[in-house]
């Protein structure tokens, strides 16, 4: 008997639908890297030879698991941040990317951002789709008052920062990181960076 494809399987490429596929396996997590490609392509009853083809190799499924994943969270968050101010926000990218059930997507991203650093043409859409977050949040920054150039390096500092809590979350859990996005939000208080220097 065949394996039945859902609605959304049928529909598109070939390689969506075994995105579909992949993210229907591992739901909200992803596969550990000591996985090998054909233990993904058994759990999604395919070949091994179609998911080289396709994504090359177990990082570029990685990668390519982690954009959709990512892309999905993040457009559910935009559409919640339509009535939210900028300081919401950011505590809702946290609360989304820390909760439990997203640790093993928190180390692969994490995996899969350090061999990007070594290749990043290998990685092309990887590294473009993680700014999704800080043209979000450049936007919301924007709407409450900064110009163009604070809003995006407003934004780029919280994104970098809410990475560094994030990683420091995935190597040492439970080291109460929350208290720090409490502190990032307050430091951006201001609005906007220092034109001058301080008078001594």
């Amino acid at each position: 008997m065949g394996v039945i494809l859902s609605t959304s399987e049928r529909k598109g490429s070939a390689r969506e639908r075994l995105l579909a596929r992949l993210l229907d396996a591992f739901g909200e997590a992803l596969p550990p890297p000591e996985m090998s490609l054909r233990e993904i392509a058994a759990r999604i009853e395919t070949s091994h030879a179609l998911l080289r083809y396709h994504f090359g190799s177990l990082s570029g499924v990685l990668a390519t698991m982690l954009e959709a994943q990512r892309s999905r969270d993040n457009e559910a968050l935009w559409e919640a941040a339509q009535q939210s101010t900028f300081d919401d926000f950011v505590v809702a990218i946290w609360r989304t990317y820390t909760r439990p059930e997203q640790l093993s997507r928190a180390r692969g991203f994490f995996y899969v951002a350090g061999l990007a650093a070594y290749g990043p043409e290998d990685f092309r859409e990887f590294v473009e789709s993680i700014g999704d977050l800080t043209v979000m949040l450049s936007s919301l920054a924007e709407r409450e008052g900064l110009d163009t150039k604070e809003a995006r390096d407003v934004a780029t500092v919280t994104v970098a920062a809410l990475r560094g809590l994030l990683l420091q979350e995935v190597l040492t859990p439970g080291t109460r990181s929350e208290d720090a996005v409490t502190l990032i939000l307050r430091m951006r208080e201001g609005r906007s960076v220092p034109r001058s220097r301080p008078e001594r």
